[in-house]
């Protein structure tokens, strides 16, 4: 079982791209990490794709296996499989957590999120995305999350719907 990541937070990011990994997150990421023992470094994959991504999307090495099995089930060839693979193999980066809980998010991640002092962590599940805070808050202020349900109902709804189609 992929382990799950909660919460959201802003941290500091120095000039040299060093940023702290949510405390919260840091349990998942080692658990999630096969090859972590105590006294070694955790490991996790970083996909940051194309310029269609504002955000950068972080799997725990045991959800990026899966992610790998799925995409290899795929007819070899494929257009599907082709541009998962560049996504999610072509696109990507193995990261590790130092001792003190930190990453480095390179110059060229960086670059890409026009990120400039802060990184904003949010989960998503068996995954976890990092994010320049204002493009967050821009990207979250034009969604509607919610606007389908009629008023009044409650948003768990959502798991029955899915579950009855």
């Amino acid at each position: 079982m992929v382990g799950t990541f909660r919460g959201n937070g802003t941290q500091k990011v120095d000039g040299k791209g060093r940023v702290s990994i949510l405390a919260d997150y840091r349990p998942a990421i080692r658990a999630g990490d096969p090859n972590w023992s105590e006294g070694k470094l955790p490991e996790f994959v970083i996909v940051y794709g194309g310029e269609r991504r504002e955000y950068l999307e972080c799997f725990t090495m045991d959800a990026a296996m899966d992610m790998d099995a799925r995409i290899a089930a795929l007819p070899r060839g494929s257009k599907d499989r082709r541009r998962l693979q560049k996504l999610f193999h072509g696109q990507s980066m193995k990261a590790t957590v130092d001792d003190t809980g930190r990453i480095v998010l390179s110059k060229m991640l960086r670059d890409k999120l026009k990120m400039e002092g802060e990184a904003y962590f949010i989960s998503a599940g068996d995954t976890f995305q990092i994010w320049e805070p204002k493009t967050y808050a821009r990207i979250e202020s034009e969604a509607d999350d919610f606007g389908d349900l009629d008023e009044g109902e409650d948003e768990w709804v959502l798991l029955e719907r899915a579950e009855a189609g």
